[in-house]
C-alpha cells in the first residue's frame, strides 16, 4: 500500500547533527534530462558539503517513510516524526522551525542564545537561555541538507563513497553521491544517495534504499528551494496570549522521564537506537469508546517471540529494519539484521 502523499513546506537549518509516514510529491522532485557538469571526485564533494556553511534559504520539501521503523534508528540517529514543516534560516545560525503533527504544531525559534519552544496542544511556551559561552542548538533535523550532512559525517569512513552521474533537483543541477555499506557492516540498507548542488554543495536529495527494492525506502527532497534572505522578524517569537511560559537554562530540550529514555549505539550503518518505554505503555490503554489497546497482545499478533540473555521478547522485522521489545520494558531498533539488536542488548 501507497503511504499517504503529503508536502512538507520548509527551509534548510545548519549542517550539523541531531536524533525518529509521508510520501512521494505528485510530481517529481527530479525532472529533465540530467545536466552536464564538470567531473568531480568522490572525496573533493564530500569535503565540500561538509564544508559548506548553509546560506539563507527557504523551500518545500517532501519526504517518502516506508522503513517501518524509527528514522532516528537510521545511521546519524536522525529525527523525523512529523507531518509537514516550515522553516526558516538566516544562514548566520538563527533560524525558525514549525512542524505540524495532526491537528498539533511545534514552533521552534532560536535567536542568539535564546531558543523558544511552543506546542500549541496544550499552549504552553519555553523560553531557553545558553549559559555564558555554550551555544544553544538549532532545531532539530527536517530536510535533506542537515539530514545528508549529518549522515555524509557519521558514515563516510564506513562506507565505499562514489559519484554517479548528474540529477536536476529542484530545477538545480546536482551531482550524485552514492554511500554504500563496507562489507564488515552489518546492515539491512544496500546504498544511500545524495543528492548535492553544483553550485551551493547543499544537499537537495536524500534517498535510502533497502537491499532488494529498487525504490527508496525513505526519501527527502526539495521540489523547489531559494537562496534568499530572511527578514529578521522571522526569528523573532511571542507567546500566544494565555501561553504558559516556563523559564529555563541549558538545553532546550530536556529529556522527560515519563517518556522513556533512548540513546544511540555504535556507529554508521549498525547504528541502533536503544532504550526503555514507560511502565504504563505495555499496559492495556483505553482506546476508542468500547475498545482497548493492548500493547502485549499486539506485540504477540504481530512479532516472533525471542529470547537469550538479554531476557526474552517480541522481534518485529521488515525488509528494512528490526526491533526487538523485551518483557521488561527495553527496546532495540535499526536498519540492521535481528541479531545485532541481541548483541546490543547483551544481558538482562
Amino acid at each position: 500500500m501507497r503511504p499517504k502523499t503529503k508536502a512538507i513546506t520548509a527551509a534548510v537549518t545548519g549542517s550539523a547533527l541531531g536524533v525518529a509516514g509521508l510520501a512521494w510529491l505528485a510530481m517529481p522532485a527530479s525532472a529533465g534530462e540530467p545536466p552536464t557538469l564538470p567531473p568531480i571526485s568522490a572525496a573533493d564533494l564530500v569535503a565540500s558539503v561538509l564544508a559548506t556553511k548553509t546560506p539563507a534559504l527557504d523551500g518545500t520539501v517532501a519526504v517518502t517513510n516506508n522503513l517501518g521503523l524509527p528514522v532516528s534508528a537510521l545511521p546519524g540517529g536522525m529525527s523525523l516524526n512529523i507531518d509537514s514543516a516550515h522553516v526558516y534560516s538566516d544562514g548566520n545560525g538563527d533560524s525558525k522551525l514549525s512542524m505540524e503533527q495532526g491537528a498539533t504544531e511545534t514552533t521552534i525559534v532560536k535567536n542568539g542564545a535564546t531558543v523558544w519552544t511552543y506546542h500549541s496542544r496544550d499552549n504552553t511556551a519555553t523560553r531557553t537561555t545558553a549559559p555564558s559561552g555554550a551555544t544553544t542548538h538549532p532545531p532539530e533535523a527536517t530536510d535533506p541538507a542537515t539530514m545528508a550532512t549529518r549522515l555524509v559525517a557519521d558514515i563516510s569512513q564506513t562506507s565505499t563513497v562514489s559519484v554517479e552521474g548528474t540529477a536536476l533537483v529542484a530545477g538545480r543541477p546536482a551531482y550524485e553521491l552514492v554511500l554504500t555499506p563496507k562489507p564488515t557492516e552489518r546492515t539491512l540498507l544496500r546504498e544511500i544517495r545524495i543528492s548535492v548542488d553544483a553550485q551551493k554543495r547543499v544537499p537537495l536529495r536524500l534517498a535510502v534504499f533497502a537491499d532488494g527494492s529498487a525504490d527508496p525506502a525513505l526519501q527527502v527532497a526539495f521540489s523547489d528551494i531559494e537562496f534568499t534572505p530572511q527578514p529578521a522578524s522571522e526569528f523573532q517569537f511571542s507567546p500566544p496570549q494565555g501561553a504558559k511560559v516556563t523559564e529555563q537554562q541549558g538545553q532546550a530540550h530536556e529529556t522527560d522521564p515519563a517518556a522513556g529514555t533512548t540513546k544511540v549505539v555504535g556507529s554508521g550503518w549498525d547504528t541502533v537506537i536503544t532504550g526503555t518505554v514507560p511502565a504504563t505503555a505495555l499496559q492495556p490503554q483505553q482506546g476508542r469508546p468500547g475498545r482497548n489497546v493492548d500493547p502485549k497482545a499486539m506485540l504477540q499478533h504481530f512479532g516472533k517471540p525471542v529470547s537469550g540473555a538479554f531476557g526474552s521478547g517480541y522481534v518485529i522485522s521488515t525488509t528494512v529494519g528490526t526491533a526487538l521489545v523485551t518483557d521488561d520494558g527495553r527496546f532495540a531498533a535499526g536498519a540492521v539484521p535481528e541479531q545485532v539488536l541481541v548483541d546490543t542488548l547483551g544481558t538482562k
